[in-house]
């Protein structure tokens, strides 16, 4: 992640497309409805998607036509759901092919999927869980933040699986040889990912509380 332009073939990307663009028109009607109804958090929307971008960016380069890097979707995640997280995913996927080729255009569906889609819907799931069973806002962002990462490099590894499988061990033989890849730099930068991600919502608890007192009273983020 981000998977590079061109590398994966046309079916397997038009496939990711079509995958993943129904929930990015389903987060972005809930955008919409949520800056009608809640304008004051267009702030917190906007920190979220800049905290995606900056993290995001920072890739470092693997030897599989992809790359590892921290993802940023694990706050946006837990603040607003998943739905909304795929829209802010997808634009930052869209400059950053554009702008620092990073990814591409090709490739925009299969890491619109991975990062903005599946890696958010963990987060959400184990934010919302882990609070409703009682524990902090710290550990519940750090395990949301941190598996969220992880899942978004499981999804990218299957991904390249599926389009490049191995001649003997096939999708699943290849999907463990790119995880082996990605593990020694992706382990250390999701557990970074989710202190960095803690500390970001702490301070976001103590200097934007009334934007989110005004978020948290608005419904159905997923």
């Amino acid at each position: 992640m981000h998977i590079m332009e061109g590398y994966l073939p046309v079916g397997h990307a038009l496939f990711w497309a079509a995958a993943s663009l129904p929930v990015v028109i389903h987060g972005g009607r809930k955008i919409i409805r949520l800056i009608e109804e809640k304008p004051q958090a267009k702030m917190l929307l906007a920190a979220s998607g800049a905290y995606v971008f900056v993290l995001s960016a920072l890739k470092l380069p693997s030897v599989t036509g992809s790359c590892s890097h921290p993802t940023g979707t694990g706050l946006a995640a837990s603040l607003f759901g998943p739905s909304v997280t795929a829209v802010l995913g997808s634009i930052v996927l869209l400059f950053q092919a554009l702008l620092l080729a990073h990814g591409g255009l090709t490739t925009l569906g299969a890491n619109i999927f991975s990062m903005a889609i599946a890696g958010p819907f963990v987060a959400y799931g184990l934010y919302r869980g882990l609070t409703r069973a009682g524990f902090s806002m710290a550990i519940a962002v750090f395990f949301a933040a941190m598996f969220g990462d992880l899942v978004t490099y499981c999804v990218t590894a299957l991904q390249l699986a599926l389009a490049f499988p191995d001649p003997v061990s096939g999708v699943f033989g290849a999907a463990v040889k790119f995880l082996a890849v990605f593990a020694p730099t992706q382990a250390p930068l999701a557990i970074s990912e989710g202190l960095l991600t803690v500390v970001v919502m702490n301070l976001l608890t103590r200097y934007s509380a009334d934007e989110l007192a005004v978020l948290d009273k608005a419904t159905g983020r997923a």
